[in-house]
């Protein structure tokens, strides 16, 4: 193992690492920084990866899985060790669950002090081993390319998801040969002729077939081939639970998105299907409405499965058949499929669009002063297509995913497993990345609170985003279930907050307060004229909890009363 410092004029092993990094692709890298890291810090500076240094590493791990989202390739953040790593652990998490790449490189003790509970010592491989595609240490500075290598190569390959790489601090300054290996993502995977027969011949003789669309590893252009031949035969569409803008909402194929509160009237049709092709996703808890959607009777009759990783298919609901192969190589494939007739199934098509357009076309009254689906509605009809839409999780997302119609790649932003504080960081990412696309960030109160200090990164990159806060006084989904539960017992669940506008402004960046919706759209286009990073402060009435029912409907209907003492 090389001991010597390299010169000045030579490559360490920092400088070895973030040349690599470029060579692959890598534009964007998402930082707190640490002494442990400080050489790599260093290479960054001269090199061509723009980089964003945020206010805690949550917030720079959640930037990193919004851009790994949005194209396909490895988010790349940069942590500290111990405390700075453990720190982004909730964006990890993120990218295993929704099969985002994405890699994180962290600092690490000297190698000569590991194994003797250092200051800050972490081991990295038990902290992150079963949230990571792949988690190991850097230790032969020798074997730098194959490490980083395998690194990058997890986060692409088969499902997605995130990998992590501990670095020695000692080691980053050693001189090492300069990078040889090309740095490539792997190939995508496609089906082969056999297999496209075959499913020609079972989709052929579909009378109600449907898709739905899910995961990860899509591109644009794939999601607009795949548009093009769903209008070609007629083929109703669904999106799974936060995946709709991989389609359309004024596609007229498209049927709607299977997620929370999802539209009965889809529900119903997907288990009156007599072909369903899962193309991407996993149809996990969510979008498969508890597991009910398909029995495993009729699942194994009807449900061909499309995904990149053999060992996902058949793994909960029984296939008729499983296709191993990526979403974009499967789209490709398609070109050489012939279903028959064109515009075969269109009035099924036409039939689960009307239900979608009339499902989420006019919102239904609430209480208070704030009719939240009018604002989404007047988003809807107010932004332009290729708006990138950033949220969190809370019951102010049902109304998003209800009245808001996502017409644009990209342009939807927010974890399917439903983590808090995301909307924020992810926002700041879709602005670096794509700086020409509106951004609006849409965050609940106790959400927004989880992450807002990347507020903070949003003024110092004077990044014009719209950032919406949804203030309920509570953990309002929280509450939902309480009510539902243990009815007339809140507990844990109230929220005292700040004023937001004000908050806003003593940030440096322009705030405004909404207390009625007739005010929300002067607010919003002065937010917007402000060319300022932006809080609007939108107060609703906790009793509005869900967009079709209130916190008094539930308590007067609640189960799971606790037993008179």
């Amino acid at each position: 193992m090389p001991t010597q410092q390299a010169s000045l004029n030579s490559l360490n092993l920092a400088q070895a690492l973030v040349a690599a990094l470029e060579a692959y692709g890598i534009r964007h890298a998402f930082c707190v920084p640490g002494e442990s890291y400080l050489a790599l810090l260093d290479a960054l500076r001269d090199s061509s990866i723009s980089l964003t240094v945020c206010r805690n590493e949550a917030g720079a791990a959640m930037m990193a899985d919004a851009v790994g989202r949005a194209t396909g390739r490895p988010g790349l953040c940069l942590v500290t060790r111990g405390p700075g790593a453990t720190n982004a652990a909730p964006g990890i998490y993120i990218a295993d669950r929704d099969a985002t790449p994405m890699l994180m490189l962290a600092g690490q003790v000297d190698q000569r002090w590991r194994g003797r509970d250092a200051w800050q010592e972490l081991d990295f491989t038990a902290t992150f081993g079963a949230m990571t595609r792949w988690c190991g240490e850097l230790d032969n500075p020798a074997h730098w390319e194959e490490t980083l290598h395998r690194a990058l190569h997890a986060t692409t390959s088969g499902r997605p998801g995130p990998a992590v790489l501990a670095l020695p601090r000692d080691l980053l300054s050693l001189a090492v040969p300069a990078p040889t290996r090309q740095f490539s993502p792997p190939s995508a995977i496609g089906p082969d002729p056999a297999t496209l027969a075959s499913l020609a011949k079972s989709w052929g003789a579909a009378a109600r077939p449907l898709v739905i669309l899910g995961g990860s590893g899509w591109s644009a252009d794939a999601c607009a081939s795949f548009a093009d031949f769903a209008a070609h035969y007629g083929v109703p569409v669904a999106t799974s639970y936060r995946r709709a803008s991989l389609f359309s909402a004024d596609h007229p194929c498209y049927a709607g998105d299977l997620g929370l509160g999802a539209n009965p009237r889809l529900v119903a049709r997907v288990k009156a299907s007599d072909f369903v092709l899962l193309l991407g996703g996993r149809l996990g808890e969510v979008p498969s409405q508890g597991y009910s959607l398909l029995t495993p009777e009729q699942a194994a009759c009807t449900l061909v499965h499309v995904y990149p990783d053999a060992a996902e298919i058949g793994r909960v609901f029984q296939v008729q058949s499983g296709i191993v192969a990526s979403p974009q190589a499967f789209v490709r494939a398609l070109g050489g499929l012939d279903l028959g007739c064109p515009q075969r199934w269109q009035d099924e098509a036409d039939a689960a669009h009307a239900a979608y357009q009339a499902w989420s076309q006019t919102p239904l009254p609430q209480p208070g002063a704030v009719n939240l689906g009018e604002i989404m509605v007047f988003l809807r009809d107010t932004l332009p297509q290729d708006t990138i839409l950033c949220n969190g999780a809370g019951n102010y997302a049902a109304w998003i995913h209800r009245y808001y119609r996502f017409r644009s790649f990209a342009a939807h932003c927010a974890p399917a497993c439903a983590s808090m504080g995301y909307g924020v960081p992810a926002a700041v990412a879709m602005k670096r990345l794509y700086p020409q696309r509106p951004v609006i960030c849409v965050a609940g109160d106790g959400d927004f609170l989880m992450n807002g200090q990347e507020f903070a990164t949003q003024v110092q990159y004077h990044l014009p985003i719209v950032n919406i806060i949804i203030d309920n006084g509570s953990y309002g989904s929280i509450r939902m279930h309480q009510e539902r539960e243990f009815p007339g017992r809140e507990v844990a669940t109230d929220l005292i907050n700040p004023d937001f506008a004000a908050l806003a402004r003593a940030f440096g960046g322009f705030g405004a307060t909404v207390t009625r919706t007739a005010d929300f759209a002067d607010a919003f286009r002065a937010a917007e004229a402000s060319a300022m990073p932006a809080i609007l402060h939108v107060k609703v009435a906790v009793e509005a909890i869900t967009p079709t029912t209130t916190l008094s409907a539930l308590r007067s209907g609640g189960i799971g009363k606790p037993a008179a003492s």
